[in-house]
């Protein structure tokens, strides 16, 4: 299990290489293939009890190490380079991600009981995905960075669809059609891929209910 989170580093090194050669659509596939392996080899892991098997290898730092390069290292590095930001302030936001980011990584109430994120986790790459798809006006998308970095130090939950027991099933589903949609808008432009881009605007209100719904609970009791 070990050997399939390392190869996370090599899908971040593939998508590293695409953005190197200015290939925006194969360097988000390739994130978006290390992120599919990060969402379910902890999982494995614990079904197969590896941390038995291997007690002085910490699958967990092995896990961030590779998680920090593919969701805010190199997606903050694509939305440098490919995403439109106002004059004078792509690297400023490029600061903001990283800096945000090592304080998520770093935060050890990152999860609470029920495993929903606390706070913003650091999902640059998935935020890489809707400014490129989106196209936001510049400064539409660096109040977004801006919004995104501060919500990493609040107490707003986040769903993750593999680890959040309730309807795991259900959260486990759209997250794998808001996948199939996200790479078809990737591919194509939204115009020519319509059925996905209601499947994504319906995932994402999902999403976005879900972290809504739990926050409020937190809230109100």
């Amino acid at each position: 299990m070990h050997i399939f989170t390392a190869s996370g580093v090599l899908l971040g090194t593939m998508a590293l290489l695409a953005l190197i050669d200015n290939n925006p659509v194969a360097c988000l596939l390739w994130l978006g293939a290390a992120m599919m392996i990060d969402g379910i080899d902890g999982t494995l892991a614990r079904k197969y009890e590896v941390k038995t098997i291997l007690p002085h290898f910490d699958g967990s730092t092995l896990d961030m190490v590779i998680d920090y390069l593919t969701w805010a290292f190199i997606p903050a590095l694509f939305i440098y380079y490919f995403i439109d930001l106002p004059t004078n302030f792509a690297l400023f936001a490029v600061f903001i991600i990283l800096l945000s980011s090592m304080f998520c990584f770093c935060n050890v109430d990152m999860k609470s009981q029920d495993n929903y994120f606390v706070g913003f986790p650091a999902a640059w790459n998935i935020a890489a995905a809707y400014f490129y798809i989106l196209d936001f006006p510049p400064f539409i998308t660096f109040a977004t960075i801006v919004l995104l970095a501060i919500l990493t130090v609040t107490r707003m939950k986040f769903l993750h669809p593999f680890r959040v027991r309730l309807f795991m099933p259900l959260n486990i589903a759209v997250t794998l059609v808001w996948c199939a949609c996200t790479t078809s808008l990737v591919l194509s432009s939204p115009e020519h891929a319509v059925w996905a881009l209601w499947g994504w605007g319906i995932t994402s209100a999902y999403f976005i209910g879900m972290c809504l719904w739990r926050t409020a609970q937190e809230w109100f009791n």
